[in-house]
């Protein structure tokens, strides 16, 4: 079987067999990157030299024993706003073009700890704030079904990279859908564990109270397997929390009898794309055909989600990008008179257009006059849609729903309206202002052979639900056969 065809856990079975070398892992990861980057532009840095001495590295260890992970040695990418030391971290900005990190993030340590071997930095939108990484400044991603395409965002370099074969697996970070709704554009499978269950120390934030990293991968058994290496609970990080179980691969039973599904009406009505409706629908049939009860019910609130999460993640980016100044790292413009203007330079030259109108909207919603009319105000709705999800939680045991309202939209359709390209994350938000688990699984493709996929929510820690259900549905779908893109990755 091809390398770079093969899954996370595929691999590492044959790394820790010997039937593969680490280094022909890594090798197979830079020539597929060589043959598909060109055209994809999934990554912002690759590091050739530094994996392959990291190579070397991890099968010495394997040989002796003291790595024993099911993945160590296989190649993974990490998005771009995750520091790893000693290598660029840009956050997709040109503020950040020069940022070599000095530590790095929590999670990317664990990966390392179990021998993982990062290939590369992968592209997204500025600073995350995007649904498509076409505001990066290192270029635009393309889709791998269809290079016209979007991926979405702001993983999207993560999605693509996966879905393209460059990698076998990557990190990416979802704060209002970026791992859930760019893996529904590429196919492939992604995770947004419960807040606190993955530290963010390292990460670096956009909207803290909303952050969180998850894996993305070719299927739910890599995503679990990966979640269970990441998830820890870290001193270093004050919203961190310690569960009681990491095991997330035990989780992956084909068996859901009795689990309770709940359909919200409020998701497939209007703006929702007939063909993405049908194919949700028909896997809801699946998984009810397999012995879960499906039930449609009332939501409520989703209409307040997107002007709630626009306020609340645009006032702590306002907060949070204030550091980036020209001052200790990063850019800094080449002309200026005194310390004002250097700041105002730097951050005019520095930032584009997409986070400069996140910055102002935050900082406008949390200045003196409109701070109790819009902020505060957005921190109640977010309780409320807490307690609607609670609700709901009462009588179900998993959500299903779209991950997109639409399959990938054409590049360049998108910048053109950002209230538009806001709205695509009506389906996806709510889990993060609720601090829920998300997973998106592909159930199939439009008209034009684009990627849909289905979002099941579950409960705060809950996560094993989710992933049981998304993996019975999937064994369900492996046996009927998948479609394929250009570079033949499933769906």
């Amino acid at each position: 079987m091809d390398i770079c065809s093969m899954t996370a856990l595929e691999l590492g079975k044959k790394i820790q067999q010997k039937k593969i070398s680490v280094v022909e892992a890594v090798k197979a990861a830079l020539e597929c990157i060589e043959d598909r980057e060109p055209e994809i532009n999934s990554f912002v840095t690759v590091d050739a030299e530094g994996a392959l001495k990291r190579a070397e590295e991890v099968q010495k260890s394997i040989g002796e024993g003291t790595i024993t992970s099911p993945l160590a040695g296989v190649p993974v990418g990490i998005k771009d706003n995750m520091c790893t030391k000693g290598l660029l971290t840009t956050c997709g900005s040109k503020i950040l073009k020069n940022f070599k990190p000095t530590f790095t993030a929590e999670a990317v340590r664990n990966l390392e700890r179990a021998g993982a071997v990062i290939i590369g930095k992968t592209n997204m939108d500025e600073f995350a704030m995007g649904s498509t990484t076409e505001t990066s400044y290192y270029g635009e991603t393309k889709n791998p079904w269809n290079p016209a395409h979007v991926p979405g965002g702001s993983s999207g370099g993560s999605c693509a990279a996966v879905a393209a074969g460059e990698c076998t697996y990557a990190l990416g970070s979802d704060t209002g859908g970026s791992i859930r709704q760019p893996s529904s554009f590429c196919g492939v499978v992604g995770i947004k564990p419960t807040y606190g269950t993955v530290s963010r120390y390292g990460l670096i934030a956009y909207g803290s109270s909303l952050d969180q990293i998850g894996p993305i991968g070719k299927n739910v058994a890599d995503c679990a397997a990966v979640l269970e290496i990441i998830a820890s609970h870290d001193k270093k990080d004050s919203t961190s929390i310690s569960r009681k179980d990491y095991g997330f691969t035990g989780a992956l039973i084909d068996d859901i009898k009795g689990m309770r599904i709940g359909i919200p009406r409020d998701y497939f009505g209007e703006g929702l794309d007939c063909e993405v409706k049908e194919n949700i629908l028909n896997a809801v049939k699946v998984l009810e055909d397999k012995g879960a009860s499906v039930e449609e019910f009332d939501l409520s609130l989703v209409q307040y989600a997107i002007p709630a999460y626009y306020v609340i993640a645009s006032a702590e980016a306002s907060s949070n990008l204030s550091r980036f100044d020209g001052v200790k790292y990063g850019y800094r413009t080449e002309t200026y008179e005194g310390l004002h203007d250097m700041y105002k330079k730097t951050r005019s030259e520095g930032f584009g257009a997409e986070a400069k109108r996140r910055i102002m909207l935050g900082s406008f919603v949390l200045s003196s006059g409109y701070y109790d009319a819009y902020y505060l105000k957005a921190l109640r709705t977010k309780t409320l849609i807490k307690n609607a999800f609670d609700s709901a939680f009462d009588k179900y045991d998993i959500i299903a729903a779209p991950a997109a309202p639409t399959t990938a939209p054409v590049l360049g359709k998108s910048l053109s309206d950002p209230l538009k390209m806001y709205l695509g994350d009506i389906y996806t938000v709510s889990v993060n202002l609720a601090g829920l688990p998300g997973i998106s699984v592909p159930v199939g493709t439009d008209s034009s052979g684009l990627p849909i996929g289905m979002q099941l929510i579950g409960n705060c820690f809950e996560e094993k639900k989710i992933i049981r259900a998304a993996y019975a549905y999937e064994q369900t779908r492996t046996a009927a056969g998948k479609g394929e893109s250009e570079y033949g990755k499933t769906v």
